[in-house]
């Protein structure tokens, strides 16, 4: 009997121990368990990618779309593919009016715009104001000096946008189905402006009939004879395929200017700083690529115009627009435009 109760207090005990170790082996795989929860969520919420979409107007094979994609792929490279951007070329997203409007509700992030900004910051407006800005070097010395600063923070504080980085724009040109050579060919000459004050005023004042119209109405315009002729660079002139439905390509060049690529400023604010100086070392080096991708592509695209039929007429007379235009400009820009107008001038 005693050899009977010494063995079944071996077994309870056995079974004591057993149940010991079982709770312990629990509890470590539970705490292990839970650990590996944590660094989980910690992964996923380290790695959660942030979606952006970018808007823009040109098409897919134009310079600011190519741009584009370079800009996307080095800002995913450099966040480790944590910010995401998507991009919609052919004004998918609207107008540069709307989609501005539709970054600061927070439905798109980024955008390619220029002097529609005027509408919101008034130093905008010298980003393209006509026959400002004498040549390539002289706009490199603008912007990225202390006026380009000046205009930039304006456009921070006033339009609700962050200026990542600014392309270059080749100059602007008025095409048409006949020649134009002088403001005494403007009489009766309907013609597309974008929603910028100055050009109404400045076409206007060199004898023609500007009206407002959203870039992506510009082409059945002309096809319909509803206007007559538009102006724009040599580039976008390509891309919306106005060699179809215009014969010239009147070398005005009345407007060299630049634009930006802009992101909300709200949704920049939101990145942790890492974050944001990994966007904007990608936006360095956006810019750099776009240069030299506009200096390869802009004698391509005069070549290809020539090749679809268009006539580049040379004999314009740059100085009788200049001054048809100056009264004009003087007349349309605020006091505070008109200074930084002189200032732009006499930069170096």
């Amino acid at each position: 009997m005693k050899t009977f109760k010494l063995a079944a207090l071996a077994l309870v005990l056995l079974l004591v121990l057993a149940a010991c170790g079982g709770g312990n082996d629990n509890a470590v795989n539970s705490n292990e368990n839970d650990g590996d929860n944590d660094t989980n969520e910690t992964t996923e919420a380290t790695a959660e990618t942030i979606q952006w979409r970018m808007g823009h107007l040109s098409a897919e094979d134009h310079i600011w779309h190519l741009t584009s994609l370079r800009f996307a792929e080095l800002v995913n490279e450099k966040t480790n593919g944590q910010i995401e951007i998507d991009i919609y070329p052919n004004n998918q997203l609207g107008g540069e009016t709307d989609v501005l409007n539709s970054i600061l509700a927070g439905n798109v992030d980024l955008l390619i715009t220029g002097e529609t900004m005027q509408n919101w910051a008034p130093k905008a407006a010298l980003l393209a104001v006509p026959y400002a800005i004498r040549d390539a070097d002289h706009l490199s010395a603008v912007v990225q000096g202390e006026i380009g600063r000046e205009i930039e923070e304006e456009i921070i504080e006033k339009v609700g946008v962050t200026p990542l980085f600014y392309m270059e724009r080749a100059p602007r040109n008025l095409t048409s189905n006949k020649p134009i050579n002088s403001p005494d060919d403007l009489s009766g000459f309907r013609m597309r402006v974008p929603n910028v004050p100055l050009f109404l005023d400045a076409w206007e004042a060199a004898g023609a009939t500007p009206q407002v119209m959203d870039f992506n109405e510009v082409f059945t315009g002309l096809q319909q004879g509803v206007i007559h002729g538009q102006e724009n660079p040599v580039d976008l002139i390509h891309s919306a395929g106005f060699y179809e439905v215009q014969e010239y390509v009147n070398v005005t060049e009345h407007v060299y200017s630049w634009i930006y690529v802009v992101v909300g400023n709200e949704q920049f604010a939101t990145l942790s700083d890492e974050l944001q100086q990994a966007v904007l070392e990608a936006a360095e080096e956006a810019q750099t690529y776009g240069k030299e991708l506009f200096e390869e592509e802009i004698q391509n695209y005069i070549d290809r115009l020539k090749a679809e039929g268009m006539t580049f007429n040379e004999d314009v007379d740059q100085n009788a627009f200049r001054e048809a235009m100056e009264p004009a400009i003087e007349a349309s820009l605020s006091e505070e435009q008109f200074e930084l107008y002189q200032r732009i001038i006499e930069v170096e």
